[in-house]
C-alpha cells in the first residue's frame, strides 16, 4: 500500500516521472505544473463554494511549487556547476566590499 501511494504521487507530481518529462525545458514543465495546480485550486473552490478558498489555495500552490522549483534549480546548479557557489566572496580585489 505504501509503494502504491508513493508511485501514485510520483506519477502526478514528479516532473521527471510524469508525462511532462517529455518536455525538455524545465521552465515550461514548471509553468504547466503551475497552471494545473491553479486549475485544481479553482475546482476545489467551486466544490467548497468559496472564492476565498480558491484564492488562498492558489497562493499556497504558487508558493509551494515556486519553492520546489528554486530548490531543484539550486541542486541542479550545484551538481552541474559547483564552482558557481564558491567563487564569490562579496569583496572586490582590493579587499573592500563592492
Amino acid at each position: 500500500m505504501r509503494n502504491f501511494v508513493i508511485n501514485s504521487w510520483e506519477v502526478v507530481m514528479d516532473h521527471e516521472k510524469n508525462p511532462l518529462s517529455n518536455i525538455p525545458d524545465f521552465s515550461t514543465r514548471h509553468m504547466i505544473m503551475q497552471v494545473l495546480a491553479w486549475m485544481w485550486c479553482i475546482v476545489f473552490a467551486i466544490i467548497v463554494g468559496s472564492m476565498w478558498a480558491g484564492v488562498i489555495s492558489m497562493m499556497l500552490h504558487t508558493l509551494l511549487l515556486g519553492a520546489v522549483a528554486i530548490t531543484v534549480a539550486t541542486f541542479e546548479t550545484a551538481k552541474r556547476k559547483p564552482n558557481v557557489f564558491g567563487s564569490y566572496s562579496g569583496r572586490a580585489n582590493s579587499g573592500e566590499h563592492e
